[in-house]
């Protein structure tokens, strides 16, 4: 009978291999991008792991689309070093884009191509036989939500399909990776649900990697499993998107005033019951940890300032009030296309 003490005596301690973690599936190390004086992407440490979903948050002109465009080797770093699917984007860019899939904001779609087409020319332009192309075809229609419109021309294809074609044409080839460029930006809410659905289908499905970046804090909220908040080029928070809501405290107490008061506002920020506080316009936002006490207080005390409020509301933190606290400004979608 096999005796474990016997052998732990006889041939020394018994030991257990530690799991080797897989490679990330995107890395940067101090990865910058310039534009002659202007620098997009400044000195940014990032590490995506396989199979998850990563959520990369910013305004408009924030460095997010630079950064996609450098990963998917469209653009050179000007320093530092980036690898994606365990390859380096300036020395083996080839190896990258065989491992990944890239869907950006503008579809390049030929509308005089039907949507089947466009598909069999992706995959022998991957160098798929065509059997191949078949079955991926096949797969990937499975997976993508086009129906009988795969094969009309792509000229009579509404806005949200041509994304869903878009995004066909970027898994034709299964690729490791998969980098969406605000996929669902200027789209009506229905075909978003359903882009929503298909991202979270191929995640769950087939445990891809997916890249995301968008304005949408609704967005990175629900598909995101981390989420890394970027400002004026540079990485200000990152994590689980509950984990980086939770960071701002338990609720938030919006206040509506009529007219601004500074000494309003360092009352309000002096308080034990109030975490912190800030003012855009007309509104005061105030973070705390405990609203059943601190919601009379702070009338109490915005009183006694001789402010006068409008209106007074409880929710709990959101993905802006994240980017708010940590950047000094909301993300405005208003200019979306």
């Amino acid at each position: 009978m096999y005796d474990a003490n016997e052998y732990h005596e006889t041939c020394g301690p018994i030991t257990t291999r530690e799991p080797v973690a897989a490679p990330a599936a995107v890395r940067t190390k101090g990865l910058v991008r310039r534009f002659g004086a202007v620098t997009a992407v400044d000195g940014l440490d990032l590490e995506v792991r396989p199979g998850e979903i990563y959520g990369f948050l910013g305004p408009n002109g924030a460095g997010k689309s630079t950064l996609l465009r450098v990963l998917c080797t469209l653009l050179r770093p000007s320093a530092g070093q980036a690898v994606v699917a365990g390859h380096d984007v300036v020395e083996e860019p080839q190896q990258v884009r065989l491992r990944i899939g890239v869907a950006l904001q503008e579809a390049a779609l030929d509308d005089r191509q039907d949507g089947r087409e466009l598909l069999v020319l992706q995959g022998r332009l991957y160098g798929l036989t065509s059997p191949e192309i078949r079955r991926r075809l096949d797969d990937v229609l499975d997976l993508v939500d086009i129906g009988d419109a795969i094969d009309r021309r792509i000229g009579t294809y509404s806005g949200g399909m041509k994304r869903r074609l878009d995004l066909a044409a970027a898994l034709i080839h299964n690729p490791e990776v998969l980098f969406l460029d605000e996929p669902t930006t200027g789209l009506d809410p229905t075909s978003r649900a359903g882009v929503w659905s298909e991202v979270r289908r191929l995640n769950a499905d087939l445990g891809m990697t997916i890249f995301l970046t968008t304005q949408y804090l609704d967005e990175a909220d629900a598909l995101a499993d981390r989420v890394g908040i970027i400002s004026r080029g540079r990485l200000v928070a990152e994590g689980p998107p509950d984990v980086l809501k939770r960071s701002m405290g338990q609720d938030m107490i919006i206040v509506e005033t009529e007219g601004t008061d500074t000494t309003a506002l360092d009352t309000l920020r002096h308080m034990d019951v109030v975490d912190g506080a800030s003012v855009k316009d007309e509104t005061i936002t105030i973070r705390t940890s405990d609203s059943s006490v601190a919601l009379n207080s702070v009338v109490i005390a915005l009183s006694r300032t001789g402010l006068k409020v409008k209106s007074l509301a409880l929710r709990t933190p959101t993905l802006d009030d994240v980017f708010a606290e940590l950047t000094g400004s909301h993300i405005d979608v208003s200019d979306v296309r």
